[in-house]
């Protein structure tokens, strides 16, 4: 099978049926402020390691900006244990949530309001992470990309230089058929979440064809 643009590898993953509708953006929680701190305590980790220290959050009620911000510690680090990289994790979201009432004063505020410049000034938060918190917690036309999408766009003949490249290939076919692609769906759908779904589409394909 060959592919020419993102529509029609699109196309191709809808026909696989990969996604869960439980979830409507496919990030596997429908939490906005849980999918903020996801986004980062994933980094370099399974999601099922993420989802230990988000309960242990919730144990603790750790579910607010501000009493991240102000929360010991050690108890933080303890929490998020799970999700490695313990100590610098605790440290860079303590200080994002410190950042955020700062320069945005409450976390609804902030999701209006962030744009991709203020999140890559942030420590920890590059680009797959930024795009990750604007597309799924703040639903903003972001479209994320991962080693998942380059290794499956490999198998179909394509290499690019970085991650916006990379990142504009997948949401340029998009954008360009979204007419087309609506139509397929029995209700109105955003931009953002067709960016999400079919983020989501490229992750779970690679789950189920780790070899192509």
């Amino acid at each position: 099978m060959s592919i020419s643009n993102s529509y029609d590898l699109f196309l191709f993953l809808k026909e696989q049926n990969l996604i869960d509708d439980k979830y409507e953006y496919w990030w596997p929680n429908n939490d906005a402020f849980e999918i903020l701190l996801g986004a980062i305590l994933t980094q370099n980790t399974k999601w099922t390691n993420v989802e230990m220290s988000l309960e242990n959050l919730r144990v603790l009620n750790i579910n607010s900006l501000e009493k991240i911000a102000n929360i010991d510690l050690e108890t933080f680090i303890i929490a998020i244990t799970p999700s490695g990289f313990k100590n610098q994790k605790s440290r860079r979201l303590i200080a994002l949530a410190k950042n955020i009432i700062k320069d945005f004063e409450t976390f609804e505020n902030f999701c209006l309001k962030v744009d991709r410049t203020w999140l890559l000034e942030q420590k920890g938060i590059g680009p797959e992470t930024a795009d990750a918190i604007l597309c799924y917690a703040c639903r903003q036309d972001y479209m994320v990309v991962d080693s998942y999408t380059n290794k499956l766009l490999k198998r179909f003949g394509y290499e690019f230089e970085d991650y916006e490249q990379l990142q504009a290939w997948c949401e340029f076919g998009i954008n360009e058929n979204y007419d087309k692609i609506a139509k397929l769906y029995n209700y109105d759908i955003s931009l953002n979440k067709l960016y999400a779904r079919f983020h989501g589409k490229i992750i779970e394909y690679m789950k189920c064809n780790p070899k192509g």
